[in-house]
């Protein structure tokens, strides 16, 4: 609707114009003149434009009015939207069981106003009260020419997203009260990102954490599936107790890196055991992107495909790896960061440390279609759809795409996809030689079978961690890794997205028994967002 709403706003010539050519020319033109008859005669031309400051009131006005008054159907009747619209509302009376709506709106600003909203949520007897702040933003029609409310869930909730609805009644799963590995209490307050993996992990053990539940009005999240999200508990139950894997001390410094750079998320993990230490987004969106995303993960796949050309007799860390200011595969030409001098004679673990694209490119030529899937899958346990963390997770896309992206998945672009979990998990791999699937709660809790995976040689792993301590200690990633001890090791990395003018910034390295992966949308090198971020909590570990 919104889309249609604009071309009728921009293209008010056209509006103007469609009861005939003759006829909507002089109309238009007259109306230029100040003038509303045609001839003499005939109806006035179809108002175009943005709606003005009086009928941004009065539309606002009305549709507060039916919503204040319960009539779902009459405020719907004012959007863009009515069919969403009158679901949404009537459910808000109906299901939510919010009634006594009193609605104050401020200060318009252009065609936005804010408002208040004070109510009271009832359900078997027991009630409280509500109030939040939201806005709504008058539009014109695009065949009516009407001034109308552009239609957002958020109107009748800010927290409300497409396909979101509201409910009130008893809980579908108990509470929980989740602790760390060492019996902290892990609340959303003190960790805003574990927010919605809290609601993940208790509508996923709620019922296996012993406790009983509440009543609460909450998010019903329909269209993603998600775990309700509570917003205001009428009757409290009794929390259950849930131990997870996580580190108070490493989310924490997850939460607190994360906030330097938006767009971020960031994941560690305990490589010898797969259990995941922290988890932490900063995100507008909410989406928890630190296990779901899906992006290219720039050169921080050079871990995997380094593995894949060791693994394949290709070459070696101390074997050749020329690295050239281009390479061009199936007319295609890539090219290194600016201002990197060639190097023909480098080996690969020099190219590795420096990032350099097109010595991987060359080896486009050695490789099978396939080779990067197969190392990924069974050495590395992505991309099989079969990890299961606790809460819903991406487990990496490495498919055997041919042409040029057999050379661009090789440095982390094409159609290579992955989350900062997954490359955690391939630095852990790498780390230890074993794939151990993440978790975030322990499987003997529910029995759930881990992915398994064949991992690497020692001969393999005793390279990787050879070429990742190069890079943190005079590579790419040396300036971020700075001043931490212990057994380290790390990679850079930089993906270009279409559309974007910086590049997304990624990192990953490990300390001691602690891996952890960043990403920053837009942040640019992997050393000048992700990297920073990544550092702050590898300085947690032991």
């Amino acid at each position: 609707m919104r889309k249609g709403v604009k071309a009728a706003v921009i293209g008010g010539v056209f509006a103007a114009m469609i009861g005939g050519a003759g006829y909507g020319t002089y109309n238009f033109v007259s109306a230029l003149n100040g003038s509303t008859e045609v001839g003499g005669s005939g109806p006035a031309p179809a108002r175009t434009g943005p709606p003005s400051g009086d009928e941004v009131k009065e539309t606002s006005a009305k549709f507060f009015a039916a919503w204040e008054k319960n009539k779902p159907a009459e405020a719907a009747s004012y959007t863009d939207f009515p069919e969403a619209a009158e679901q949404l509302l009537t459910a808000y009376g109906h299901d939510a069981h919010i009634t006594g709506v009193r609605i104050t709106p401020g200060t318009a600003a252009g065609a936005t106003v804010p408002f208040s909203v004070k109510a009271t949520v009832s359900y078997d007897g027991k009630s409280k009260p509500l109030a939040y702040a939201s806005r709504l933003s008058v539009v014109r029609g695009v065949s009516t020419h009407q001034p109308l409310v552009d239609w957002q869930p958020s109107v009748v909730h800010p927290d409300l997203a497409k396909g979101d609805s509201l409910v009130t009644g008893e809980s579908p799963s108990p509470p929980i009260e989740a602790v760390d590995r060492n019996g902290v209490v892990l609340t959303k307050d003190k960790y805003p990102s574990l927010g919605p993996i809290l609601d993940e992990l208790r509508g996923k053990y709620g019922d296996k954490a012993g406790g009983e539940p509440a009543v609460e009005l909450s998010i019903l999240h329909e269209a993603s599936g998600a775990a309700q999200t509570p917003l205001i508990t009428l009757a409290k139950g009794r929390p259950g107790k849930l131990h997870t894997t996580l580190s108070a001390t490493a989310q924490a410094a997850a939460e607190q890196a994360v906030q330097r750079y938006a767009e971020s998320s960031v994941v560690a993990v305990k490589p010898s055991t797969g259990e995941v230490l922290a988890v932490a987004n900063h995100r507008a969106d909410g989406f928890n992107a630190a296990f779901l995303g899906r992006l290219a993960p720039g050169s921080t796949m050079k871990i995997l495909s380094a593995a894949t050309l060791i693994d394949n007799g290709i070459t070696t860390a101390a074997g050749p790896a020329p690295c050239p200011n281009e390479a061009v595969w199936q007319s295609q030409t890539f090219h290194n960061l600016k201002n990197m001098p060639p190097n023909e004679n480098a080996t690969l673990a020099e190219s590795f440390a420096r990032s350099c694209n097109t010595a991987f490119v060359k080896y486009a030529d050695d490789v099978q279609v396939d080779s990067l899937t197969r190392e990924a899958e069974e050495r590395f346990g992505l991309g099989r759809d079969d990890w299961k963390v606790g809460i819903p997770s991406f487990d990496g896309s490495v498919p055997a795409s041919g042409g040029p992206d057999t050379a661009a998945n090789l440095i982390g672009q094409g159609q290579v996809q992955m989350s900062p979990l997954n490359m955690a998990s391939v630095t852990a791999t790498a780390m230890t030689g074993a794939f151990r699937q993440p978790v975030i709660v322990s499987a003997t809790l529910d029995g759930r079978p881990l992915a398994r995976a064949r991992g690497l040689s020692a001969g393999t792993v005793a390279q990787l961690r050879q070429m990742m301590y190069r890079t943190a200690t005079s590579g790419t990633a040396a300036q971020a890794m700075s001043g931490l001890g212990g057994s380290i090791g790390a990679k850079t990395g930089s993906a270009e997205v279409d559309g974007q003018e910086r590049s997304n910034s990624w990192f990953t390295g490990y300390r001691n028994d602690m891996a952890a992966a960043a990403v920053t949308q837009e942040g640019g090198h992997g050393g000048d967002a992700a990297g920073p971020i990544v550092a702050s909590v590898l300085r947690t570990a032991g």
